[in-house]
């Protein structure tokens, strides 16, 4: 009897000290601080170069480069586009620290040669000695935990096959996804991918992939875009009023006020509503939900406007449009 009972306990205490390795584990694996490379959502060190009606939800800079092509026309950018200025400067440094921060954590689970694609994975730090592939759909599972952080260590390079996906599901947060990349990342068109990218060399996002609540930092080569959308609005904190309102005037080439001009606001599921103006030009839109990203356009019989991509999080006075 005295060597049964020994043999329990020594099962029961192995048990223990597994579970307090594992939680010790998912303990260690903590999200990067990004300092003054928050706010961006794109931020490249040679070049930032776009094809295309790319919408980028996000401050947009490069540094120590200073060339970025295809903004603000044909592309759009909610936020600060910055060439090599001090905030530009700063955010590559502290995202090179941040970089250097990942590749410092200790690596839990060695994926090595392992496609994501068809994984679920819960929060921890997974490591390739290589390259690294996602050939379909990467589903992370924060477990109900908002502060789950999920780390890949990727050696060389990241590639993901045409509508690929990564996912976040169970209370997780997008923005505390890293995937670190010791040479350069390209996402295959249509890939809808989650998460923060902060490559080596040089990021590419090929026709139609987009990044929701993460970003593309590629700290010594350029940020290439063809016809995406890449927004960081998920890492920011939205207020608390859950609608707002929104306001401004419409006027002619001439700043005059332009009556009975349609104004629509389309969100991103494609719901559209209108406002008409006054007679001296002014609109108003009321109770419309914060937080979310929406499309302003102007149609009138006399003038031409053009669009303006707005990420709401608060009223907004003073929206204005002028004719071309």
């Amino acid at each position: 009897m005295k060597r049964k009972f020994t043999l329990s306990a020594l099962v029961a205490f192995a048990i223990i000290m597994s579970a307090s390795f594992v939680n010790n584990v998912s303990a260690q694996t903590t999200a990067p601080n990004l300092g003054a490379a928050t706010s961006f959502a794109v931020l490249g060190s040679s070049t930032v170069t776009n094809t295309g009606p790319s919408v980028v939800i996000g401050d947009l800079g490069v540094s120590p480069g200073t060339a970025v092509t295809g903004f603000p026309v044909p592309g759009t950018v909610v936020g600060t586009i910055r060439t090599n200025d001090a905030v530009a400067i700063q955010a590559r440094t502290d995202a090179t620290a941040a970089f250097n921060n990942l590749v410092g954590q200790a690596c839990n689970t060695n994926l090595s040669g392992t496609d994501l694609g068809g994984l679920t994975l819960v929060a921890g730090v997974y490591c390739f000695d290589t390259s690294a592939q996602l050939t379909g759909t990467l589903t992370l599972d924060a477990q109900g935990d908002s502060n789950a952080v999920f780390i890949f260590q990727i050696r060389t390079t990241l590639t993901t096959a045409s509508n690929s996906s990564v996912v976040v599901i169970n209370n997780g947060i997008s923005c505390n996804v890293f995937f670190q990349v010791g040479s350069s990342a390209t996402l295959g068109s249509d890939t809808s991918f989650t998460g923060n990218i902060l490559a080596l060399a040089s990021i590419t996002l090929v026709t139609g992939a987009d990044i929701e609540g993460g970003r593309a930092l590629a700290l010594n080569g350029a940020v290439t875009l063809d016809t995406n959308t890449i927004s960081n609005n998920q890492c920011t904190n939205l207020p608390t009023a859950a609608t707002v309102s929104v306001s401004g005037r419409v006027l002619s080439s001439l700043r005059r006020g332009v009556s009975n001009a349609v104004v629509h606001l389309t969100n991103q599921n494609g719901d559209t509503q209108t406002a008409r103006t006054n007679l001296f030009g002014y609109y108003t839109f009321n109770d419309i939900p914060a937080g979310e990203t929406y499309i302003f356009n102007v149609y009138s019989k006399r003038y031409q406007f053009n669009p303006q991509v707005i990420n709401l999080l608060e009223d907004l006075d003073g929206l204005n449009f002028t004719a071309q």
